[in-house]
């Protein structure tokens, strides 16, 4: 894929009210789009991935894959606020000087969706024959099929949801304390609230996965200590956990990790609108719904209601032991039904 940088140089009114002077989108285009634009493929990411879309859905992205750059022009952008080359908290404040860390501006979903509605204008896309996303995507991608009814002729929203849960914001919230209870999290510093976000990211798998999950591939005692006395046991889910932790601390940063969570939460496709029903009603493209049926953040109840909503909407449940991820992981049969859903069978 290859990475490029679009700049917006004016004024930004953002839902909030506030207006920030520009912004700049890191995004990955793989393929070339044929004379007609009847083979554009939309990628929306989720909450800690980035744009380039072979690389953290490989298994469904790719040469010889579902969506294949020699058949298909594939575009990913890296949502605002991110790590990963978007405006995000560790870029220049032009007003200060400095960098935004504690004061970066809240983009809801709809805030992000206006930005790419900019790119997309660059890039001279009238048409996406498809736009699929998981999670935090698949709510960009709602909001996107909404507000712009006749762009997409095909959706694929994954284990997501029309509007953030309590349930989903309660963990959200709950991962926020973590990062507020790191004592360096007000430092101004790339490195504050690391720790905090190293546990934030321990609760975050717990609804990544599932009980099921944890039973299959963590029972018992490292290999190192199930001989020990009990008293010096350490078990495989601790470790995992610790494990996890660790490993999004050395890709991402608390600042951005702590405002994304913020713009899940902020996710209602109602908001300002008649309705969420409504919302869902007038959306004009041929929808596929994929829910995972072990996944309690985005449960299949919410990808029911979707599908109900959306005019002629259809809705698959996978099985899969991996609950939320998945999403990231069930790629042969996301594959199947995507296929059969573009094939009307």
């Amino acid at each position: 894929m290859t990475n490029q940088i679009f700049k917006y140089d004016k004024d930004f009114l953002l839902e909030s009210g506030k207006i920030i002077k520009g912004f700049h989108l890191e995004y990955s285009t793989t393929g070339t789009i044929n004379e007609d634009q009847s083979n554009i493929i939309w990628v929306f990411h989720a909450l800690s991935a980035n744009s380039n879309a072979l690389e953290w859905w490989h298994g469904l992205v790719g040469v010889d894959k579902f969506f294949n750059p020699q058949k298909n022009f594939i575009v990913c952008v890296n949502m605002p606020g991110s790590c990963y080359g978007s405006i995000g908290p560790m870029d220049i404040n032009p007003e200060t000087g400095e960098p935004f860390y504690h004061n970066f501006p809240l983009f809801t979903t709809r805030d992000m969706i206006t930005a790419y509605k900019l790119l997309q204008e660059h890039l001279n896309i009238q048409k996406i024959y498809l736009g699929i996303g998981g999670s935090m995507g698949g709510q960009q991608l709602l909001e996107w099929a909404i507000s712009d009814p006749l762009l997409f002729q095909h959706i694929v929203p994954i284990a997501t949801n029309a509007a953030h849960s309590p349930w989903g914001i309660a963990f959200n919230a709950s991962q926020r304390m973590c990062i507020e209870s790191d004592l360096t999290w007000r430092n101004k510093h790339p490195e504050a609230g690391l720790n905090g976000m190293k546990v934030a990211r321990s609760i975050a798998l717990l609804s990544y996965r599932n009980y099921h999950t944890y039973a299959e591939a963590q029972q018992g005692a490292t290999a190192e200590t199930k001989n020990k006395p009990v008293d010096e046991m350490v078990f495989r889910a601790e470790t995992y956990q610790q494990y996890q932790g660790e490993k999004m601390a050395r890709r991402f940063n608390a600042f951005s990790y702590y405002f994304l969570s913020k713009t899940m939460d902020t996710h209602n496709v109602g908001r300002k609108r008649d309705s969420i029903e409504a919302a869902l009603a007038s959306i004009k493209a041929k929808c596929l719904v994929i829910g995972i049926e072990s996944d309690i953040l985005f449960p299949p109840s919410e990808q029911h209601f979707i599908a109900s909503h959306i005019p002629e909407a259809k809705v698959e449940i996978i099985k899969s032991l991996f609950g939320h991820d998945g999403f990231l992981l069930e790629y042969e049969e996301i594959s199947k039904v995507i296929h059969r859903f573009l094939n009307g069978l």
